[in-house]
């Protein structure tokens, strides 16, 4: 496999280089370093988006027409890679990168003309609704019900762990419109606007402090539109899913996190006087984590070059496992190596901006326990760390 750049894509990277630092703020740089939860708060994330979308690079994934670049999976990553070195805020994945596919794939031309446009200018501000109460891991277990009056769907149910449902404003969701057969041949994808009647949503707040995930409780609500046709939801809950976990590259984010943590540890004092970067002890637990980003990232671009050929591959479970227990490593080092100053666990968000509440010492020890205990949702979310070993075990070692 030939893992060296063209010079045309040198020359694309030059220019993304160039297009971040000429608008990629210093206050969004911070806001992105100092958000403990997966996604931007939509201060940053949504003036990223802004500036993403008035160059014209915000569709970087999607393909050619209806707002898409077309770029290929090279291009992909390169933008990847140089947004994670930049400090560019997360963009909220949810209507960008997973449901934009699915509309390309399973949508009409009515639904790709309405939502896709909407999604870009930032119009419409997407939530997952996938996951319920004893329906987590196992979607074919949902209860959410979505009856047929006349020529709309009417849903009753609940959702869990649904992401920045209190910002969103359009939710797109799994319901059972058939009690008959397979409990998967009776799902539906239908979309859910979130300002009528019946929708409540109900705040959870993390064990960091933080308010990133909801309940959502759907009373009489009315579905805005059905993707694909009725009981198909199952089918295109796979593809979004495999979207989700392999639609992106983790290793540039982990590589910059542990480049972050060692510039860090240069003005964190350790036990012999020095700062704790002359410790051998802790240049060698970061050693082995940037070794294992290296090969996740080595991994992750033969996945990439497969993908760039035409071929599928099912290593994308893998890069999705091992990147969410090396981001808990990470944030677990980050966390030993501030010591007691990390234990800081101000209830105030953001923790950026003006606003911002005083930090013990640094405001990278402010931000190190929310963060980490953010991250033991990583192996949780997108799949869990035993699903994913069910599919490798599969379609990877074939067992």
């Amino acid at each position: 496999m030939d893992m060296q750049f063209t010079a045309e894509q040198r020359a694309f990277r030059e220019e993304v280089r160039d297009f971040l630092e000429q608008r990629l703020t210093p206050e969004l740089r911070a806001g992105a370093r100092l958000t403990p939860t997966v996604f931007a708060e939509p201060d940053i994330g949504r003036e990223w988006q802004r500036i993403l979308n008035e160059k014209g690079w915000l569709g970087y994934a999607w393909p050619k027409g209806y707002g898409g670049v077309g770029w290929d999976p090279v291009r992909r990553y390169i933008f990847e890679k140089e947004c994670a070195l930049a400090h560019a805020p997360k963009l909220a994945a949810l209507g960008l990168a997973l449901l934009a596919p699915v509309l390309h794939r399973f949508g009409t031309e009515r639904q790709k003309q309405h939502y896709l446009p909407r999604i870009l200018s930032g119009e419409h501000y997407w939530c997952q609704g996938f996951s319920e109460p004893g329906s987590g891991s196992d979607l074919a277990s949902l209860q959410t019900r979505a009856i047929h009056d006349g020529d709309r769907w009417i849903i009753n149910g609940g959702k869990l762990w649904t992401t920045h449902a209190h910002y969103a404003d359009h939710m797109f969701c799994l319901a059972r419109t058939r009690p008959e057969g397979k409990p998967q041949a009776g799902i539906s994808f239908l979309l859910v606007d979130m300002r009528q009647p019946g929708v409540e949503v109900r705040p959870i707040l993390s064990i960091s402090g933080d308010h990133e995930v909801n309940a959502v409780f759907l009373d009489d609500v009315v579905a805005e539109d059905m993707i694909g046709e009725d009981g198909s939801g199952w089918t295109i809950a796979k593809f979004l899913l495999e979207n989700e976990r392999g639609g992106s590259c983790h290793a540039p984010a982990l590589l910059m996190e542990l480049a972050d943590l060692r510039a860090e540890a240069s003005a964190v004092p350790g036990d012999s006087g020095g700062p704790i970067s002359e410790e051998p002890l802790f240049l060698s637990e970061l050693a082995a984590l940037e070794f294992q980003a290296q090969a996740l990232e080595v991994t992750e671009l033969r996945v990439l070059a497969e993908t760039a050929q035409g071929r599928a591959s099912a290593q994308s479970s893998l890069a999705k496992l091992i990147a969410s227990n090396l981001r808990q490593d990470v944030s677990r080092l980050r966390l030993k190596m501030h010591g007691y100053a990390a234990l800081q666990l101000p209830d105030e968000r953001p923790l950026y901006g003006e606003a911002a509440p005083e930090p013990v010492l640094s405001r990278a020890a402010q931000v190190a326990a929310a963060t980490y205990l953010n991250n033991r949702a990583w192996t949780i979310f997108g799949g869990s760390n035993e699903i994913q070993r069910t599919i490798i075990a599969k379609t990877v070692l074939g067992l």
